[in-house]
């Protein structure tokens, strides 16, 4: 009998796989707290153990590469806070953690904390990359917020005195790491800010471990960062570290010395763009020195152009050109005109009646010989056709048929009877003979 309430026999495979389905849609990501047993890391690098309290365990699996970022040994006994997603290992149908980050439980205690409080402030939008301001293009005067005696100062200055030794800066002192100096770092930020003083802000410190960078996660500096009237740069701990104070800033660099390059200019780079400037400048200004001197030289030449005397010389030389227009002008018409001339007499010469009549004498004299002699071969010919013609005629004509004895009868409406049906009794006929015709009436 099946019992299965979906109605339908199932594997074992594909009942693992519904389980695994259901509980990765239930519990998609969960922090756990306990204690390591069972510690095993085989030579594939992967982290397997499982997590206890008094009353139960949990096995968990922890996968390269995230096992090779652990900040510490995992062995057994030591208490951790594990974050990661519940789902079942089908070969042996165990469920099973696989976890994203595995913590020592002090420090897993801070991590909840911060955790929260960043999700409430994501939630206010303080975090939004909307309302985060651009740096400024060229920066004056930096503020750097930080100990005066940490290593981070030093790289900061360091990396500015190589690049752009012209940049204006000052140190803040405040304490990075403690107690009482989240609020001292506060109060500076908030004073630096309201001075009007310097362009951008730096907010920056060494590695350490969570309870070093502590202050950092404070709400009331994250929420001075976030309202600072000038740009906020932030370079707090190493590359891997974050802090709600670097959420909030509008520009967040890895190292103190990322900050420092990403504040301000190279000097190289800036001494090659003045180079360029500086060629390009000179080339504008020769290419304006040009066109100037081109433009004093037409108008040189417009002005000299202008003058009494010039305009005197130029009507003088549009007189003495116009004159010499009009004067071969006038030899080349006078010159058409008695060619045409000579052509019109030529023509009338060429057509004077003696002329013509005498011409025309000449051709009815060529033309009479011609016409006599080809009349009488004209006349020949046309009767030899006429003759040919005649033969033909009378080979095709129906009186040489009738010449032999035979007649053609027509009916009164002149229409030839050729069968005995063509007629009726009392109908009149015409027999044609070939002497004459006769009348012919049809008998009944």
């Amino acid at each position: 009998m099946n019992d299965n309430i979906t109605g339908e026999i199932l594997t074992p495979s594909q009942l693992n796989t519904l389980a695994r389905s259901l509980l990765e849609d239930t519990f998609p990501l969960v922090l756990v707290e306990g204690e390591l047993g069972n510690v095993a890391r085989p030579a594939s690098g992967h982290l397997y153990f499982t997590l206890k309290d008094a009353r139960a365990q949990v096995r968990c699996a922890m996968f390269r590469p995230k096992s090779t970022w652990l900040k510490f040994q995992p062995r057994d006994g030591l208490k951790v806070l594990a974050r990661g997603r519940l789902t079942l290992y089908e070969a042996r149908g165990d469920y099973q953690l696989v976890l994203d980050s595995l913590e020592e439980a002090g420090e897993g205690a801070l991590r909840r904390a911060f955790e929260e409080l960043k999700a409430r402030l994501q939630a206010e939008g303080l975090f939004d990359a909307a309302r985060k301001r651009p740096l400024p293009t060229h920066t004056r005067r930096l503020g750097v917020i930080t100990s005066p005696s940490g290593a981070a100062v030093r790289d900061v200055l360091s990396v500015i005195g190589r690049r752009f030794p012209l940049l204006e800066v000052e140190v803040l002192p405040v304490p990075v790491q403690g107690e009482g100096a989240a609020p001292q770092i506060t109060a500076m930020l908030q004073r630096a800010g309201a001075s009007g003083r310097y362009d951008a802000l730096l907010l920056t410190r060494g590695g350490g471990s969570l309870e070093d960078l502590w202050a950092f996660n404070d709400e009331a500096l994250a929420r001075a960062v976030a309202a600072s009237p000038v740009p906020v740069v932030t370079a707090i701990g190493h590359e891997t570290d974050f802090s709600l104070a670097e959420f909030a800033a509008d520009l967040r660099a890895p190292t103190p010395s990322a900050a420092a390059e990403l504040l301000v200019p190279d000097r190289t780079d800036l001494l090659a763009g003045l180079r360029a400037q500086h060629r390009r400048l000179q080339t504008l200004g020769a290419h304006r020195l040009r066109q100037a001197a081109q433009q004093a030289d037409r108008a040189a030449l417009r002005l000299h152009a202008l003058r009494p005397q010039a305009r005197l010389e130029a009507l003088r030389e549009r007189k003495q050109q116009a004159l010499r227009r009009l004067q071969s002008a006038f030899a080349i018409s006078q010159e058409r005109r008695l060619a045409a001339l000579r052509q019109a007499q030529g023509a009338l010469r060429a057509h004077a009646p003696q002329r013509r009549l005498a011409s025309l004498g000449e051709r009815l004299a060529a033309v009479q010989p011609r016409l006599h002699a080809a009349l009488p071969r004209r006349l020949g010919h046309e009767s030899m056709r006429l003759a040919g013609l005649a033969r033909t005629l009378e080979t095709v004509s129906p009186l040489a048929t009738v010449a032999r004895g035979y007649a053609i009868l027509q009916r009164e409406d002149q229409h030839v009877v050729r069968s005995v049906e063509d007629v009726r009794a009392g109908d009149h006929l015409t027999a044609r003979l070939h002497d004459g015709t006769l009348r012919l009436k049809v008998d009944p």
